[in-house]
C-alpha cells in the first residue's frame, strides 16, 4: 500500500487538528482502506486547559474531512461513559452531545468512546479491505493472530457503545505500549500514536502485511474469457423504479470481476453470504437479487418474500425498510446496483466491487463467512446506521 505521507506538504500544517484533517484526508484518498463515510480518525489535545477528543463528525467523508468536521468532545466525559456496564443508542448520543464544547459542530461519530480509551494522541480507524478480507475467512481468526502478533484481536461486536466497554473490559488491565494496534474482526483496524506521521504510517504498514499475505496465499486471476450478454436496461431501470416508488438510476458492472463472479457455479449461494463489513448492510442489503433462471417479476418477488421473512425472524418492534433487492446479479453477465440518483447507485456498486474481491480472495483461505444472520439484522435496524440514510 503506498505511503502518501509528504514532509514538504505536512509542513503546511501546525496545530494537532491541523495535522489530523491532513492525515485522514490521506487516509480517505485510498478506497481500500475506507469507503463513502467509513473510517474514523481522531486527535486528543488540549484547549483552554481542557483535554478534548476532536473526532470525526457524524456524515463527514475522510477524503474531503476539514476542521469543521471533527467534534470537540471532553475526553473524561468519554472515558466515564466507557465504564458503563450499559448505555443504550439514545442515551450515548445524548451524553455525547452534552460534552461537546461546540454545539454547532457535528454529531461525534458512534466510535467516540473507543476513541478516548485509546491513550494515544493520533488515532487511525479504517475498514482496510485486507484486513477484512482476512477476518471474513475461515481462518481468519489464525492468519490474524500470525500476521499481527503484537495487535489485540477482538472478536466482532455490534460498534458504538458494546464495542467501546468491550475494548474497555479487554485493556483496563492491559500495557498499552505492548500492542502496536486492533483488529476487530469482520470490522477493521485500529493504528495509533502521539505522532499523526506514525500513527498513519503505522496503518499503511499493517494494511500492506495483509495485502502481501494475500498476494502471497489468495491470488486471483481474472484473466479468462467469461460469457458476456447484453442487459436490457431500460426495462431494469423502469422495473425497479416501479418496486421502489421512486425513478431509480442503475449502474451495471461488467469488469472483469464482475462478469468472473457471475459466472461462478452455484450463484445462488456463493454470492448471498453476506456483507464485507457491518455498516455495508444499509447501502447493499444483506444478500443480492440472483437471476439464473426465472424472469424479473418472479425472481423479485421472490427475493422481497425471503427479505420480508427474514425480518420477522429477528424483529422486534422495528418496521420494515422497503424490501426490494439493491443489487442484482445475472448469471454469466453482470452485477447491477441501483440508487435513488446516480451517485447512491455508483457508491453501491462500489462496495459491492470490494467485496466481490474480497469473497473470492476469502474462498482461496479456506471460505468466506460473514457476520451471522442475527448481526447482519441489528446492525440493518441499528437507529444509528438508519440515520445516515436519512442525511
Amino acid at each position: 500500500m503506498k505511503n502518501l505521507w509528504r514532509d514538504e506538504e505536512a509542513k503546511n500544517f501546525q496545530s494537532d487538528l491541523e495535522l489530523r484533517v491532513y492525515t485522514s484526508n490521506l487516509l480517505g484518498q485510498n478506497n481500500e482502506l475506507v469507503l463513502h463515510g467509513g473510517g474514523n480518525t481522531s486527535v486528543k489535545t488540549k484547549v483552554g486547559g481542557e483535554e478534548l477528543l476532536f473526532v470525526k463528525g457524524s456524515g463527514w467523508d475522510l477524503e474531503s474531512i476539514k476542521a469543521e468536521g471533527f467534534a470537540p468532545v471532553k475526553l473524561f466525559a468519554l472515558l466515564e461513559m466507557a465504564k458503563l456496564q450499559k448505555l443504550n443508542d439514545s442515551d450515548m448520543v445524548a451524553a455525547q452531545k452534552a460534552a461537546m464544547t461546540d454545539t454547532s459542530a457535528p454529531n461525534p461519530s458512534v466510535e467516540a468512546i473507543l476513541h478516548a480509551l485509546i491513550p494515544y494522541k493520533f488515532v487511525d480507524h479504517t475498514h482496510a479491505d485486507a484486513v477484512v478480507t482476512l477476518s471474513n475467512a475461515v481462518s481468519g481468526e489464525e492468519n490474524i493472530k500470525k500476521i499481527y502478533p503484537n495487535f489485540l484481536i477482538v472478536p466482532y461486536v455490534m460498534p458504538g457503545f458494546i464495542l467501546a466497554h468491550t475494548v474497555y473490559e479487554m485493556t483496563k488491565e492491559m500495557d498499552w505500549s505492548s500492542i502496536e494496534g486492533i483488529i476487530l474482526h469482520n470490522h477493521g483496524i485500529f493504528t495509533f500514536d502521539d505522532d499523526a506521521k506514525r500513527s498513519y504510517e503505522k496503518m499503511i504498514n499493517a494494511v500492506t502485511k495483509a495485502e502481501k499475505f494475500l498476494k502471497e496465499n489468495a491470488p486471483i486471476d481474472l484473466e479468462h474469457t467469461h460469457i458476456h450478454s447484453d442487459c436490457d436496461i431500460i426495462k431494469i431501470q423502469k422495473f425497479f423504479s416501479a418496486q421502489k416508488g421512486y425513478e431509480v438510476s442503475i449502474v451495471i458492472n461488467q469488469t472483469p470481476l464482475a462478469t468472473f463472479y457471475a459466472a461462478q457455479p452455484n450463484l445462488r449461494e456463493f454470492a448471498s453470504r453476506g456483507v464485507l463489513t457491518p455498516e455495508h448492510i444499509i447501502r447493499t442489503k444483506r444478500v443480492p437479487l440472483i437471476m439464473e433462471d426465472t424472469n424479473l417479476e418472479e425472481g423479485v418477488n421472490a427475493y422481497k418474500k425471503a427479505y420480508l421473512e427474514y425480518f420477522h425472524r429477528h424483529a422486534t418492534n422495528e418496521i420494515s425498510i422497503e424490501p426490494s433487492p439493491n443489487y442484482m446479479i445475472i448469471k454469466n453477465a453482470a452485477v447491477i446496483s441501483f440508487g435513488k440518483n446516480k451517485k447512491e447507485a455508483q457508491m453501491v456498486s462500489d462496495i459491492v466491487t470490494h467485496t466481490m474481491l474480497a469473497v473470492l480472495r476469502a474462498d482461496k483461505l479456506g471460505g468466506y463467512k460473514s457476520i451471522s444472520e442475527e448481526d447482519s439484522f441489528a446492525m440493518e435496524y441499528w437507529e444509528l446506521e438508519q440515520a445516515k440514510l436519512k442525511r
